[in-house]
């Protein structure tokens, strides 16, 4: 991956509302990079085929003052969601790089059809930033649960203190890591009768997205911190267990990526 996705995980924020952020305009040259840098992205599953369009804000029902909206679409296949997931997360990284702000807006509705195989997923409302002060000023005062309610065994400096603040629905942070000598297995956490405001029938939905986007957030610190593995995915059908297994990384006979 990009390393400037790291070092745009510190400056991302979700704008909730895209207000006051200066007059500047995304370029058609923008939407043809953004279109192209999508093409590029690493998979989670490189077989299941996905797209992008990038369509006016008048075409969709997200109303917080974005120019546009992507829509990510994808075929339907085990794990699917979970790579829409990580592919949105590297785009989400890429756009804030390029001074663009972002908004996963997962319950926006479009008049976009299906099409060559593939159904709309989510998507993401954009705006041009002109002023670079409206990012995050320190990522570490963001709300996130500690350490220790999302990790257990030995931490990783540099990754365990970092991936917390991967974005989520509702902020609902579904994850949960366990650290089992030098093996790292990666569950779907779902605490019992808490869903936040989302509606009971998406909280599975969102929170699979939720774990791809985790998913990237690893990997990008695995990578900036030099540390090589081995990943095994799990298939994950959504039902709702208080852990369920996502992702194995083996970094215990790997050797420091270069």
């Amino acid at each position: 991956m990009n390393d400037k996705f790291y070092e745009m995980i510190f400056k991302r924020k979700s704008f909730h509302i895209f207000r006051d952020l200066g007059d500047e305009t995304i370029s058609n040259d923008e939407i043809n990079e953004i279109m192209n840098a999508y093409e590029e992205f690493n998979s989670l599953n490189p077989e299941i085929k996905t797209a992008i369009r990038i369509v006016p804000s008048g075409k969709t029902s997200c109303k917080r003052g974005e120019e546009y909206c992507i829509l990510m679409f994808s075929e339907k296949k085990d794990g699917y969601l979970q790579n829409i997931g990580y592919l949105g997360e590297q785009l989400d990284l890429f756009l804030v790089f390029r001074n663009i702000g972002t908004l996963w807006f997962g319950i926006g509705k479009t008049d976009e059809k299906p099409f060559d195989g593939m159904e709309f997923v989510i998507m993401i409302a954009i705006r041009k930033i002109s002023d670079e002060k409206k990012y995050r000023k320190d990522m570490f005062k963001s709300k996130r649960k500690p350490i220790n309610e999302i990790w257990e065994g030995e931490q990783i400096p540099g990754v365990t203190d970092i991936v917390r603040f991967a974005p989520s629905a509702c902020n609902s942070q579904p994850w949960f890591v366990k650290n089992i000598d030098g093996k790292l297995y990666v569950y779907r956490y779902k605490k019992e009768g808490k869903r936040g405001i989302m509606p009971a029938d998406k909280v599975s939905f969102y929170n699979r997205i939720d774990i791809g986007i985790f998913l990237c957030f690893l990997e990008i610190c695995f990578e900036h911190n030099n540390i090589g593995y081995e990943k095994k995915l799990y298939s994950d059908d959504g039902i709702y267990n208080a852990l369920t297994l996502n992702a194995e990384y083996d970094l215990r006979s790997t050797v420091l990526l270069h």
